[in-house]
């Protein structure tokens, strides 16, 4: 049995698809989908199909889920004009026009699902906790101290606003979580949402470079110095593919070994 984390591949169904077929994942495999299936890309509602048909997949929902579910759910009032608008800048009319071409029961059932989409999880691999969050947490927002276990961590994650969940950027990257110790122990947290081009923003105790000797995004881990034991407290999955070809990927990582899985998107997908 082996855990993969994935994030943000944004309509990006053949790469997804190529990136899966390269993992050819066993029966009793784990998954887990950090959000932002949707919007941008041009198969957006590909991207949910390949993500619901994989073993034991656990999905999270993302901020482009979220301004999906703005549009979809909310009661028609004054603000659908401007949660329209705001998908639509976003991204969304690419995911709005798939769930009009089908039928009423299909998009019901899709948009259905979205909605029940949790905003957390946390898994162990090995003896490393990890924290799985669509864009970050609020370090300052955070009370409970380890020994940690999964009530715990449950508890951890309880303490966070549901928005930073889903739109977090410097309050999350900027600093250290503090939930890693001096001898490297205690739960990583693993997120999308920041591609990870733009952490130079955001960083200041970068790792590693931004891209790789290609030039090609890439996922990123972050945050190991001697207050943290040499472990990189955050890490980023977010190698980019918003930005389509020529900028970023869709990446997959192996938690059990921390292998790497990319698939570049070519002009037309």
């Amino acid at each position: 049995m082996a855990t993969y984390v994935f994030s943000d591949v944004h309509g990006h169904a053949a790469p997804l698809a190529r990136a899966i077929k390269k993992i050819a994942p066993a029966a009793d495999d784990v998954f887990y989908c950090l959000g932002d299936m949707i919007d941008r890309g041009p198969d957006p509602l590909g991207v949910i199909s390949i993500v619901r048909s994989l073993p034991n997949v656990h999905v999270l929902m993302g901020n482009h889920e979220d301004l999906m579910m703005a549009c979809m759910l909310e009661p028609e009032d004054e603000l659908d004009a401007v949660n329209a608008a705001n998908w639509g800048i976003n991204g969304g009319i690419v995911t709005s026009e798939a769930l009009a071409g089908l039928s009423e029961d299909e998009a019901d059932e899709i948009v259905g699902w979205v909605a029940s989409l949790p905003r957390c999880a946390h898994v162990t691999v090995g003896e490393r906790p990890y924290l799985l969050v669509h864009a970050g947490i609020d370090p300052s927002a955070v009370t409970v101290e380890g020994p940690w276990d999964d009530q715990k961590l449950d508890a951890l994650l309880a303490e966070q606003s549901p928005d930073d969940l889903l739109w977090i950027r410097e309050g999350f990257w900027g600093s250290h979580t503090g939930l890693v110790d001096a001898e490297g122990k205690g739960p990583i947290v693993i997120a999308g949402h920041t591609p990870t081009p733009y952490l130079d923003r955001l960083c200041a105790d970068l790792n590693e470079p931004l891209r790789d000797e290609d030039g090609r995004a890439k996922m990123l881990k972050v945050g190991a110095d001697q207050t943290t034991g040499g472990v990189a407290d955050r890490w980023d999955i977010d190698a980019g593919a918003a930005g389509g070809a020529g900028f970023g990927r869709v990446g997959i990582m192996r938690l059990d070994d921390g292998a790497e899985f990319y698939e570049d998107i070519s002009e037309d997908e």
